[in-house]
């Protein structure tokens, strides 16, 4: 088998994804790769990295011919409330970046591409419940409209170039690990964090706002089976996936079991506006038939998690700032 290689692999997702594959196929099998947001010491540490901006095709298609990529987990990408302060650059990676990972995969012939998409693709016209598969898209934002493209471009290089390309639909994702990136979900993340700070926390959506949220080990176990499906089993190539849906005041409410005073104010600006054209649940019979999809976590087995991570984590960082002043 040749290695793997991730786009995008400083980000919030990319991150925890390069750690599980290199767990599960070798340190030196997964190239990381990434080009504004710095590595950590550790992580480039852990394995290959090297610097790559996608929209350098002839940089794309000389690491995978000199590294002997077979696989690409295509991550790199400007979110949503990002790309709504900056749109053209949303196009640029977005739109720009996808075509050149897919055509250099086309080129060099590479085994497979899994590309992560979003519930933005969804928007007027599209049902807010058990949001189909396969349903009208016609989304509010550039994010949306990118993620919409890059569907239809790796559907496109799959039918007339033979490129197998697999899809996953996301939901807002939740970790403990990394910091959000400028997504419109970053809610519940910074939620968290406050709530293990002890600090009181302004949510920019309302207290009734209701969207899919998905905790990053269930999302990264989603892509990783997605990548190893037996291709014969699969009939679509874009997946919706979904874990579970909640408000942003049943959040609250989750953390307060645990961290009762916890004290969190509502206060949307233009976010809530992205929320609210975003569906409220996912229809992923697709997903779950076809390479067996099947989320392990659901709200409070995620909030109780989630505290229990940042409490250690938080609690190291005080550790290591006491080491360094001597106390």
């Amino acid at each position: 088998m040749g290695r793997i290689l991730v786009t995008g692999a400083c980000g919030q997702v990319g991150t925890e994804l390069v750690q599980a594959l290199r767990e599960r196929y070798g340190a030196d099998s997964v190239i990381a790769t990434g080009h504004v947001t710095k590595p950590t010491r550790e992580f480039r540490e852990s394995g290959p990295f090297q610097y790559l901006n996608v929209l350098d095709m002839e940089r794309i298609a000389e690491i995978i011919v000199d590294q002997d990529v077979e696989v690409i987990y295509h991550l790199a990408s400007v979110l949503s409330a990002v790309g709504e302060r900056n749109p053209q650059l949303c196009y640029e990676v977005n739109i720009n970046g996808t075509y050149n990972v897919l055509e250099a995969a086309r080129r060099h012939k590479v085994g497979s591409i899994i590309y992560t998409s979003s519930i933005a693709v969804f928007g007027r016209g599209a049902p807010k419940y058990n949001t189909p598969n396969e349903t009208v898209m016609i989304p509010s934002t550039m994010y949306g409209v990118t993620k919409v493209c890059g569907e239809l471009l790796g559907t496109y290089y799959h039918e007339k170039f033979g490129v197998d390309f697999r899809c996953v639909r996301f939901p807002g994702i939740i970790s403990a690990e990394t910091l959000p990136g400028g997504g419109t979900t970053d809610y519940a993340v910074e939620m968290y964090y406050a709530a293990v700070e002890e600090k009181p926390y302004k949510c920019f959506v309302s207290r009734k706002t209701v969207l899919p949220m998905m905790y990053m080990p269930d999302a990264i176990n989603a892509l990783i089976n997605l990548a190893e499906a037996e291709p014969s089993r699969l009939i679509h190539r874009v997946f919706n996936v979904h874990s579970m849906s909640f408000s942003a005041g049943e959040l609250e409410e989750s953390i307060k079991r645990i961290i009762p005073s916890f004290k969190c104010e509502y206060e949307p600006d233009y976010r809530q506006a992205i929320a609210d054209s975003w569906p409220k649940s996912l229809d992923d019979s697709a997903a779950r038939e076809e390479w067996g999809w099947k989320p392990a976590y659901n709200l409070q087995r995620m909030t109780e998690d989630m505290i229990e991570r940042l409490r250690k984590k938080l609690k190291g960082k005080e550790d290591t700032v006491g080491e360094k002043s001597g106390l």
